[in-house]
């Protein structure tokens, strides 16, 4: 018979009669095992709470303006390490550059070209003519190169060139495909 499988009524009729305590002594030795065996183990709320105290200890000595020997830290690490924290490193590098535009790209393109956002890897840079916009988009490896060169990491996955606005018809960031608006003005 297998560990699995229930006894018949008949052995359970010659088996002596076990006390509730003895069943739930069992029950709970089973369980002990069992945890054991999961890698708990045993302690008591004290325990628990000196764990838990000296874990809090451990976070807040990392948050302190001291650390080991207590020499203080530059305030630019604490303020990286905000930044950080909040989830505003990498906006705060994309507005950096767009501030030094004209130092990273150089004045020629600078002139002739300005950045309007970033979002999701793509840099949208709008330029004064559509010839500068064609050679932009020319010069688009070159120009994210130096970007994420001066980010010094991957930031920018791709630019996005606008030339001078014209009359647009789209109305969003989708559109559909087709010849457009025929017959407006009558």
């Amino acid at each position: 018979m297998a560990d699995d499988e229930v006894e018949p009524a008949a052995d359970l009729e010659d088996a002596p009669l076990r006390s509730a305590q003895d069943i739930a002594r069992e029950a709970m030795q089973r369980a002990r095992e069992s945890a054991r065996e999961r890698g708990a183990r045993v302690g008591s709320p004290r325990a628990a709470r000196r764990d838990r105290h000296l874990k809090r200890e451990q976070t807040d000595r990392d948050a302190l303006p001291y650390g080991k020997g207590r020499d203080p830290q530059p305030m630019s690490d604490a303020v990286a390490a905000l930044m950080r924290r909040m989830g505003w490193a990498e906006q705060i590098e994309i507005t950096s550059v767009t501030a030094r535009w004209r130092e990273v790209v150089g004045d020629q393109i600078a002139d002739r070209c300005e950045p309007l956002g970033f979002e999701d890897g793509v840099l949208t840079v709008k330029a004064s003519t559509t010839a500068w916009a064609t050679q932009l988009t020319l010069m688009k490896g070159q120009l994210t190169h130096r970007l994420n060169e001066e980010f010094g990491r991957d930031l920018v996955k791709d630019l996005k060139v606008l030339g001078p606005t014209a009359r647009s018809w789209t109305k969003g960031r989708r559109t559909v495909k087709g010849r457009g608006p025929r017959d407006t003005y009558g």
